[in-house]
């Protein structure tokens, strides 16, 4: 691995000193005292655009926005590795990989490691932390303190001038923050007796917000202390007009109140603080359900749900999911740990939004329920929503409570119900995503991960038998695939049977559709909660949730639901949008829709209920598969003689279509076994030969080997008879990508051999040039030329220009191989004319590479550049790919000569490209990282920094299994020598 350069300071122990990152000012790094130069403007705001999100991964496009806005740069995410590479090597310590950066790459993005990380923006939130515990424990004096520490760590604007629109959301929040802050000291102050030093702060600041009717109310307050009656009450007088002139509202209920304290003088509310509530004669109100179950893997969402609020407002928490995932247990847990913190009683509702046996209350029966609760007289004399609202407000407007507002059904049932009372809780959860609700945090609780979901059901079941019969348990925490409500009821029925073992209960519930059926217990059951969903869904979003269910793969998109239900995207979109409200779907990323295992199973359940709807569903599914395939391939319209051609109803270009693929992922395959499985052997072969260009640019040979083996099986079920040697082609191609050529010699054989038998002479042509390929491959190129100048002609014949460019970039490298200069030249010339006539980048971009290998051999350096530069261009358009980092390190060695600087820098950023590609999934990962650090290491010795350049070259020998690789290998020991020697 790279050894990279270090600006770290270590301490006389050999430990390395803490980093510190300052945002509270302009943006400052230090490691111990040492101040470490992070360069201008931009590079500091990528730096803040990872570090404030705490150590969560931060995707190219997600960063690229967050910093460029809409002013992207031309090269796109390209320009991220030079920046993060700046940024390593100022911050990472003597010494540090790129496993051990403070920054590490890896699936489609960047994130910055927290370990041994100061921020001043935590040690911010500790002093506004104390401070507030400090008020609300009335150590006004202690509280002033801690608000003078806090707003001390300020120097200025925060993130000064960083541009971007993260910094800019971040320094808005932080103004906000710096005013409460202020606002907190104030308050204290008035309450200490000293106004005095508080109205010339306070004039200021109501001035630059003349709006701002809290900061005006504690000026009255302080105006008031000093004996300035008159002056408060011109002051609100002067609020008022301009509320009224700009906004078209009166003062609020809190300004209201300040001002009629004014009037009558209340030196109790005015100058020490809101007045003391005066003794209760009822005990405290405990409603929460004293049951609650076990609880396992959710300490994040009980932290967020328990963590402190502000003592000024009625603070509302929305959780919302899917039936069953465990909404009112959690809810519950965390009313029972904040049952302490509200000394005016805890209250809970069932509104039954999703009741087998009762209706969802009304508001006015919740209400008259909470009033009863609260000791309330004559609140079952009231029916008038609007009186008992009122009655409610004015019941808990001094009450400081926690309210329980379990299974909603809508935010126009819950709206009525908030209390008034400042510093109250309210905890709701609903099946619906309530967006009109104005909730401070929400939650989506998604299915529990594989360890909680163990954990819980080692709990229900009980240790020892869990232990017993691991692998069952294991297999019954797939089947219930996180939900714990199906985790209750497989641990209920164990419990309750004790002849039964876990693994019996496995094989009774089988797969699919049939776990629905054991997954009943006593009034219990799964499928009932989900049906209780389905139910109240108007008509188009249950057919919508009945035809997704057919769908083969786990995701979906508003194109796949477009195809499926034969209307427009945005159409789809609105259903599927519909279903994410009612928690039916989940939504893993943007435009992504999931369906819970257990959900699809009871939409496939009752996708049987309307069969009529299966078969144009399937078809339209299959042919949007294939026009995405073959429109995304480079091989163009002349690759695929045979089947429908796309139609391109739903794909704008065929970019569209290669991003949707990309969006697809995994589930490519699903679709091929899907075909195959309902019989449709003619598609389930031509979606995978559509695939096969998409996986391979990819590197996803697992996923093309599952496909292609899929679709053989049923290659011969095909009424298109050219699909049998076409996939053996495709396989041969996957076996050359991962340097299997013995195997890949038998497919392209018999590939040859049977386009041959059926007269398929593009086949043939294929075949041909496969198997010159490996000839190339195993160093036999003058063996290859017959089998590349038949495919030549061939494919010529039959005008598929892919085929045609392919061998001629063939026949050229083995030209090349020989010595043969010009006629390599030749030969790659017309294959980049041939790649013209489709434009498709990579093709081109091979056509440029192997011309720049040409010239790069004969010294001639610039035209090297030149056309490395363009076949960079042209796969720089996709996320980080082998061949990028391959064509940023050959544009190193053109440069290393004329621009030594430039070129270590396009070496370096080679390697940032190869840190995130996929080991498991590019064979050639290795051998492209020893490649890396030899030309990095030749560049270093061609600019006389030896020692460097013995770095690289020892990296390279230490790549894993380097000595398998003979060319790279000798080169790093040539160049080892060479560095040692001076």
């Amino acid at each position: 691995m790279a050894v990279r350069g270090s600006r770290g300071a270590v301490s006389g122990g050999g430990a390395t000193e803490r980093l510190r990152v300052e945002i509270l000012g302009p943006v400052r790094v230090r490691r111990g005292t040492t101040v470490l130069d992070v360069g201008p403007v931009r590079r500091r705001a990528v730096l803040v655009a990872l570090v404030l999100r705490r150590g969560s991964p931060v995707g190219y496009e997600q960063l690229l926005d967050d910093v460029w806005g809409t002013q992207l740069p031309g090269s796109g995410h390209r320009v991220l590795p030079s920046y993060v590479f700046a940024l390593r090597k100022a911050l990472d310590p003597q010494g540090a990989g790129p496993g051990a950066s403070v920054i590490r790459g890896g699936g489609g993005g960047y994130r910055f490691v927290l370990d041994d990380l100061e921020l001043d923006t935590a040690e911010l939130e500790a002093h506004t932390r104390a401070a507030r515990r400090a008020k609300e424990a009335g150590d006004l004096a202690t509280a002033t303190d801690r608000f003078a520490a806090a707003l001390a760590l300020f120097e200025g604007e925060p993130l000064a001038g960083l541009p971007g629109p993260f910094a800019r959301g971040e320094r808005q929040l932080l103004a906000e923050r710096r005013g409460m802050l202020r606002a907190g000291r104030l308050e204290c102050l008035v309450g200490l007796g000293r106004a005095g030093e508080t109205l010339d702060e306070l004039s200021a600041l109501t001035a630059a917000d003349p709006l701002n009717e809290p900061m005006l109310g504690l000026r009255m307050r302080a105006l008031y202390a000093v004996e300035r009656q008159g002056d408060a009450l011109r002051a609100f007088a002067a609020m008022r007009v301009r509320l009224a002139h700009e906004l078209g509202v009166d003062p609020g209920p809190q300004l209201q109140r300040v001002h009629e304290a004014v009037l009558r003088r209340d030196d109790a509310f005015l100058l020490g603080g809101p007045p003391a509530r005066p003794a209760r004669a009822r005990r405290p109100v405990n409603d929460l359900p004293g049951a609650v179950g076990h609880i396992e893997g959710r300490a994040r969402e009980l932290d967020l749900l328990t963590a402190p609020v502000p003592d000024d407002t009625v603070s509302l928490t929305a959780v919302d999911g899917t039936a069953g995932v465990g909404k009112s247990t959690l809810v519950l847990h965390a009313a029972r740990r904040l049952r302490a913190d509200y000394p005016d009683g805890c209250l809970y509702a069932d509104l039954r939004a999703h009741s087998e046996e009762q209706q969802s209350l009304a508001p006015q029966r919740v209400l008259r329920k909470l009033l009863r609760s609260l000791g309330e007289p004559n609140s079952e004399a009231l029916s008038d929503l609007d009186e008992l609202t009122a009655a409610w407000r004015t019941a808990t407007n001094s009450l400081r409570l926690l309210l329980v507002l379990d299974d909603a059904a809508s935010a126009r049932q819950v709206a009525p119900l908030l209390p008034a009372g400042p510093g109250s809780r309210v905890l709701v959860t609903s099946r619906r995503r309530m967006v009109e609700l104005d909730a401070g945090l929400r939650i989506t609780l998604e299915p529990l991960a594989a360890g909680g979901a163990a954990a819980l059901l080692r709990h229900l079941v009980g240790e020892e038998r869990a232990d017993n019969e691991p692998e069952a348990m294991g297999e019954l925490v797939r089947l219930c695939d996180g939900l714990p409500l199906a985790l209750r009821i497989v641990g209920a029925r164990l419990q309750t049977r004790p002849t039964w073992t876990p693994a019996f209960l496995v094989e009774r519930m089988g797969g699919g559709e049939d776990r629905l059926a054991e997954l009943s217990a006593g009034n219990r059951s799964v499928e009932a909660a989900f049906r209780l969903s389905y139910d109240q869904l108007p008509p188009p979003l249950q057919r919508g949730f009945r035809v997704l269910g057919l769908a083969p793969t786990a995701e979906v998109d508003k194109l796949v639901s477009a195809a499926m239900l034969g209307c427009p995207p945005a159409e789809a979109e609105n259903v599927l949008e519909g279903l994410v409200d009612v928690s039916l779907l989940q939504q893993p990323g943007p435009g992504r829709y999931r369906f819970h295992d257990l959900v699809r199973a009871h939409a496939r359940r009752l996708a049987r209920t309307a069969p009529g709807e299966h078969s144009p569903a399937r078809s339209a599914l299959l042919r949007l598969y294939l026009d995405a395939g073959r429109l995304a391939s480079d091989w163009g319209p002349g690759g695929f003689p045979t089947g429908p051609q796309p139609t391109g109803t739903l794909f704008s270009d065929w970019q569209h279509a290669e991003r949707w693929l990309d969006a697809a992922g995994a589930g490519l395959p699903d679709v091929v076994a899907y075909a195959a499985a309902l019989g449709e052997a003619d598609h389930a072969c031509w979606i995978a030969e559509a695939l096969t260009d998409h996986f391979l640019r990819r590197g996803h040979y697992h996923e093309l080997r599952t496909t292609l083996g899929t679709a053989l099986a049923h290659a011969d079920e095909a009424t298109d008879l050219r699909m049998a040697p076409a996939l053996r082609s495709n396989m041969g191609m996957a076996d050359i990508y991962q340097g299997r050529f013995t195997e890949a010699h038998a497919w392209f054989t018999s590939a040859l051999e049977l386009s041959r038998r059926n007269g398929e002479v593009r086949e043939e042509a294929r075949a041909l040039a496969g198997l010159g390929a490996v000839a190339l491959n195993l160093g036999r190129g003058e063996d290859a030329i017959p089998q590349l100048t038949t495919a030549l002609n061939l494919s010529e014949g039959v005008a598929d220009n892919w085929l045609t460019g392919m061998a001629l970039s063939l026949l050229g490298s083995v030209h090349h191989h020989y010595g043969r200069v010009e006629a390599a030249l030749d030969c790659f010339g017309l294959a980049y004319a041939h790649a013209e006539t489709s434009g498709r980048p990579n093709l081109l971009s091979q056509a440029l590479f192997c011309i720049g290998e040409v010239h790069l051999g004969q010294g001639r350096r610039r035209e090297a550049y030149n056309m490395f530069r363009r076949a960079l261009d042209l796969v720089a358009r996709s996320a980080p790919t082998f061949q990028q980092a391959f064509l940023l390190t050959r544009l190193g060695t053109a440069q290393e000569t004329t621009d030594p600087d430039n070129a270590l820098s396009l070496h370096h950023e080679a390697l940032a490209v190869h840190e995130q590609l996929d080991p498991l999934k590019e064979p050639q990962y290795n051998r492209l990282e020893m490649d890396i650090h030899c030309r990095l290491g030749q560049t270093y010795a061609t600019s006389g920094r030896f020692h460097e350049g013995l770095e690289q070259f020892l990296a390279a020998l230490a790549v894993p299994g380097s000595e398998t690789h003979v060319f790279e290998y000798a080169r790093a020991e040539a160049g080892l020598a060479t560095c040692r020697a001076v």
